[in-house]
């Protein structure tokens, strides 16, 4: 972790010294995150209601730049100008490189037709089968930790050797006991533990995009 990657995290414990009890577990779920890209894995992140929204938010974070430019490499540049004489040089100026993410509650026909003819619990699980590989993470997002539907699909993760992170508050719940690692927040009402979720995957994604993209600032 170089020292820009490391003031994010002591930005973040300066700003909500309450998280510092999940100071290791966030430098873990980090490090899982960050070795997964590393070899090519992506990230599979999926909750419900709010944390379903937390998934979205974490995803565009990583898909496109947060804070830094990420413009596209020299030599993917010069394909997409070679490819397209009108077309290549508008997407070469406007392209951003991604960190692959995948936020598991936006596929509408998929999700209703999974729940019409199966049990809807399972339509995560089900996702995490199609998309999913060895050495990818899951990240399940669960106030409680004991959504069903977060728990079935940290099963298929971890059949499929996939990394399971779990962010969660701090009830004891079951995910933590499929998680590799589980940042579990210092409350347990869910709006409390929903406000501190999103200054912890804003970390997240702060750090990760340093590491890869940092050199072009």
């Amino acid at each position: 972790m170089n020292n820009r990657e490391t003031e994010f995290k002591v930005e973040l414990l300066k700003r909500y010294p309450i998280l510092r009890p999940c100071e290791t577990a966030i430098s873990q779920a980090y490090e899982v995150i960050r070795d997964s890209y590393s070899a090519g894995g992506k990230l599979l992140i999926a909750g419900n209601g709010g944390s379903a929204a937390d998934a979205e938010h974490m995803v565009g974070e990583l898909m496109k730049g947060f804070i830094l430019k990420r413009k596209v490499d020299a030599d993917f540049s010069t394909a997409l100008v070679d490819s397209h004489p009108e077309l290549g040089p508008i997407l070469s100026d406007n392209l951003q490189m991604a960190l692959p993410a995948i936020a598991l509650d936006g596929h509408m026909a998929l999700t209703t037709a999974f729940m019409n003819d199966c049990d809807p619990q399972i339509c995560f699980a089900q996702q995490l089968n199609g998309y999913g590989k060895t050495g990818d993470v899951f990240l399940g997002i669960s106030t409680s930790g004991n959504s069903k539907s977060i728990l079935y699909a940290a099963t298929v993760a971890r059949a499929k050797h996939m990394k399971v992170i779990g962010l969660t508050g701090n009830n004891r719940n079951k995910l933590s006991d499929f998680a590799d690692v589980c940042i579990c927040v210092p409350e347990t009402e869910t709006y409390k533990i929903q406000e501190l979720h999103l200054p912890i995957y804003h970390c997240l994604c702060l750090m990760l995009e340093e590491h890869f993209f940092g050199e072009r600032r």
